[in-house]
């Protein structure tokens, strides 16, 4: 069993074990020792403690978790012993060696360069991530911010994402060093060169102190060079061959993260042009009923369930937008390796705003299905006083508003009658004929309409106004319906059928053509093809009394020859025996054999003999 201790190390509270504290409590004076006489000590070993804190943070899972001397061994194994900066081990090549393990160059880390910024920092921290000089990320910048403002939304979501870099760590992870003491220590004597007013003396002792070190490093590799032991070359030599294999699996992983990267920047394009076509559409679609954006009004007719469009527009963007956002933020922790969590509680959060506007949409979309269950139709009959022998025209005629050149469409529009009241208009409308035995013809208007129930789509077929007029033989027809706006589309439809009788005449006007059918069914005797001309009505079907007579078809004459001395073709006739021949064609009549020679065309009759 062993002690435990409780440490507080750069603010950050830690429980550890008594032989772990030992070695770390050694190690950090032998740190502030070597320290002694450095200009920013104090600095120095803040930032030192500050990056060890952050070390044991990534190691431990959970609050209550120890720290162990493994933890405390790996967190020196990278920030190296103090010794270690005065002296390169490796150039005194005599020395025994332990097992050859290879240090990866460490990798960047994107934060946000606030020393160098001019808004937030993003465009210095993406300049130090990519290699690049941040004039080129800030160009970038303005031509997406060109590009239908599509860079603003990536802009400001990368500067609440990602970290600024406050720390000296963080800022020498920014640029890809390694977090060591040697690098913290540069990075602080750096800034005091920086504001001191002695740059240039400093400059040049830091000149001097490199030639004399570089003196030193050739006079030591000079005398090495004089003991070269062979075997240990040799031994070198098999080492690298391990190496080889290193180096292939760093290429692989290499281009491994480059597709990653690439997989990374196409989710954040999809989703970020995602959430901006949803945002879009929320403020387009979403505020119609409060502010009534004028030609929209067609979306509030269509909602037949009369759910809130502002609550419907903003549970869609919630359900659909929540996971478009989640891909956007997957393809930043793809690209960013050290990208700022957004929380347990916000992800959390957005889950269960993603359930609840999930569940929502699909109760909207069930009570929208709900209004269409129930199709009834209410029937209106008339009688015509057209009897056998009776010609009937029929023609389309109605108000220009809603009707345009009689042609028949399905699609519902909304439009102001003469009275400046909104109506709802369609030319869903469908002429059938049928013939009857009775002595006297007679129209049945079926009017139909969908429902959530038998009462209520009854009642909105009642609400269906159609109009006609028949006089004089003459029966007129509006080629659309109406009703009132609070009946919502409901797939209202108008049937007329019409019941003639045997041995009457109908002749329908050619603009009724769009609104008979193509074809003959349930009994229906006209077609489409029929309009404008007079049809005599007989049983189930119609005659035409006015159409051009159909001229007969000349059929083909075929002969089938099975001798192949006889050939008929479109040329004519040819017959070959021997020397024998016959043939007729365009030009005349051809007969030749041994004694005679017949040929006879337009010029006359030649006939040619040998006795």
């Amino acid at each position: 069993m062993n002690k435990t201790v409780n440490i507080n190390l750069a603010g950050i509270f830690f429980h550890i074990d008594e032989d772990a504290y030992l070695k770390l409590q050694r190690y950090l004076e032998a740190i502030k020792r070597s320290f002694t006489d450095s200009q920013g000590r104090s600095e120095i070993i803040a930032d030192i403690e500050a990056r060890i804190a952050e070390l044991f943070n990534e190691r431990v899972q959970n609050n209550k978790q120890v720290i162990r001397i493994k933890e405390v061994d790996e967190v020196i194994s990278i920030m190296g012993q103090p010794e270690d900066y005065l002296v390169d081990d490796e150039i005194f090549e005599d020395e025994p060696q332990t097992t050859y393990k290879r240090k990866t160059a460490p990798s960047k880390k994107l934060f946000r360069d606030t020393d160098n910024s001019y808004i937030s920092g993003v465009s210095s921290g993406l300049g130090h991530y990519f290699g690049i000089d941040a004039i080129w990320v800030r160009l970038a910048w303005i031509i997406l911010f060109s590009a239908a403002g599509t860079g603003i939304l990536l802009y400001i979501l990368l500067w609440i994402l990602v970290p600024e870099a406050k720390t000296t760590a963080e800022k020498i992870m920014m640029t890809g060093e390694p977090v060591n003491i040697s690098n913290i220590e540069k990075k602080i004597k750096d800034g005091f060169e920086n504001v001191t007013e002695t740059v240039s003396d400093v400059a040049k002792n830091v000149s001097e102190s490199v030639s004399d070190a570089a003196k030193n490093v050739s006079s030591t590799v000079s005398d090495a060079t004089k003991n070269i032991d062979f075997q240990k070359q040799g031994n070198k030599i098999k080492s690298s061959s391990k190496t080889f294999f290193d180096t292939l699996g760093e290429v692989i992983m290499f281009f491994f993260k480059v597709f990653a990267k690439f997989i990374g920047i196409l989710l954040i394009l999809i989703g970020a042009f995602s959430l901006i076509v949803l945002i879009i559409a929320l403020f387009s679609v979403g505020i119609i009923d409060i502010i009534h954006i004028p030609g929209l009004d067609l979306v509030e007719i269509a909602n037949a369930g009369n759910t809130p469009l502002w609550l419907a527009s903003l549970l869609s963007f919630f359900a659909v937008g929540i996971p478009f956002f989640f891909l956007f933020y997957l393809g930043l922790k793809i690209l960013i390796n050290n990208l700022k969590s957004i929380g347990n509680i916000a992800k959390f959060t957005l889950l269960g705003l993603w359930l609840i506007s999930t569940i929502g949409v699909a109760i909207i979309i069930i009570r929208e299905a709900s209004e269409h269950v129930y199709n009834e139709k209410y029937i209106e009959k008339t009688e015509l006083q057209i009897k056998a022998n009776d010609t009937l025209s029929i023609k389309m005629v109605g108000d220009t508003k809603f009707s345009q050149n009689f042609y028949k469409y399905h699609n519902f529009r909304l439009a102001n009658d003469n009275d400046g009241n909104k109506m709802i208009y369609s030319a869903d409308v469908h002429i059938i004929v049928k013939s009857t035995t009775d002595s006297v013809a007679s129209m049945v208007i079926e009017k139909s309409s969908d429902g959530r129930s038998y009462d209520k789509s009854i009642e909105r077929a009642k609400n269906i106004n159609y109009n006609y007029a028949f006089s004089n033989s003459n029966l007129l027809l509006d080629p659309y319906l109406t009703t009132n706006p609070e009946n919502k589309i409901s797939d209202q439809e108008i049937k007329i059928i019409l019941y003639l009788p045997e041995g009457s005449i109908v002749k329908f006007d050619k603009n009724t053509k769009h609104f008979l059918t193509n074809h003959k069914h349930n009994g229906n005797i006209v077609l489409s093809k029929g309009a404008g001309n007079f049809l005599e009505i007989i049983e189930d079907d119609t005659k035409c009394l006015d159409c051009p007579a159909k001229k007969e078809k000349e059929k083909d004459f075929k002969v089938k020859v099975n001798t192949p001395n006889l050939k008929i073709n479109d040329e004519g006739i040819e017959v070959k025996s021997d020397s024998n021949s016959l043939k007729v064609d365009d030009t005349g009549l051809k007969v030749k054999s041994d004694v005679v020679k017949v040929n006879i065309d337009s010029t006359g009759i030649n006939i040619e003999s040998k006795n």
